[in-house]
């Protein structure tokens, strides 16, 4: 109990001190650009808690959700065939190294050309994103698997998939997750950006929308709104993570108590 408080008390006490620090320069203010957190607060469930929430905020998620999930399952079965496969490095990584130097945003009018402006554009716009944390991670954690591990599996007879599953992916793990929370964060970017485009709902059209037409507060509850978002994104990779890597942990815990 006593480590769960103060577990809590670390994860509240920066975002608190800067809250009150962000109350107590704002309490002169008088320019509507200045947000101040009550009214933002007050104005936060006014815009977003409502019709908002299913026509612009739902929508987002699903973009940013299927977008991020196509990222991970296909980075990783390509991290993994090139990771597995010292030739195929060499063959590969000129052009991992192209197109991960490309900014995705520059994109999205040529994904609007080739795709159209619908869902299927935003959500390539960020699988294309998201997917270079999770390869170049994937390969470096195949290619970093113990070799003593990797000679005991062909001892045994251990080959082919039953090596992968049982000997690769959880060596790997570890490398493979650093990738994957490197995505998301990535994912919610791309799926703001491409919602600024070519787009008639979304998080990204609102804020966008709010601001063209001076509704300051309101532009601010949808920043805030996307802060939020990625906070709970980074909670639940975490409540994730942890549950996948409870052996990696665990062991962590057992060489710092020694």
């Amino acid at each position: 109990m006593r480590k769960s408080l103060i577990a809590l008390a670390y994860a509240l006490g920066l975002p608190v001190i800067l809250i009150a620090i962000w109350w107590i320069a704002s309490l002169g203010a008088t320019s509507i650009f200045v947000p101040k957190p009550v009214p933002l607060v007050t104005q936060f469930f006014e815009t977003w808690i409502g019709d908002r929430f299913f026509t612009d905020v739902l929508p987002s998620l699903g973009r940013f959700a299927a977008g991020t999930a196509f990222a991970i399952v296909l980075g990783m079965l390509i991290g993994l065939g090139v990771g597995l496969s010292r030739g195929l490095r060499a063959f590969t990584e000129p052009v991992f190294e192209f197109f991960r130097a490309i900014p995705p945003p520059v994109l999205i009018p040529i994904f609007a050309l080739v795709i159209g402006i619908g869902d299927d554009m935003r959500i390539a716009v960020i699988a294309f994103g998201a997917i270079w944390p999770v390869i170049l991670n994937t390969i470096e954690g195949v290619r970093a698997a113990d070799e003593v591990q990797t000679e005991t599996s062909r001892s045994y007879g251990i080959h082919g998939l039953n090596r992968v599953r049982y000997q690769v992916l959880p060596s790997a793990a570890p490398q493979i997750l650093a990738g994957v929370r490197q995505s998301l964060p990535i994912g919610i970017i791309l799926m703001v950006i491409s919602e600024m485009l070519y787009a008639s709902s979304g998080l990204g059209f609102s804020i966008i929308q709010l601001q063209r037409s001076f509704a300051v507060p309101q532009m601010w509850s949808g920043i805030l709104l996307l802060g939020l978002l990625g906070f709970a994104v980074s909670l639940l990779f975490k409540l994730v993570e942890r549950r996948i890597l409870r052996w990696y942990h665990g062991l962590k815990d057992l060489q710092n108590a020694s």
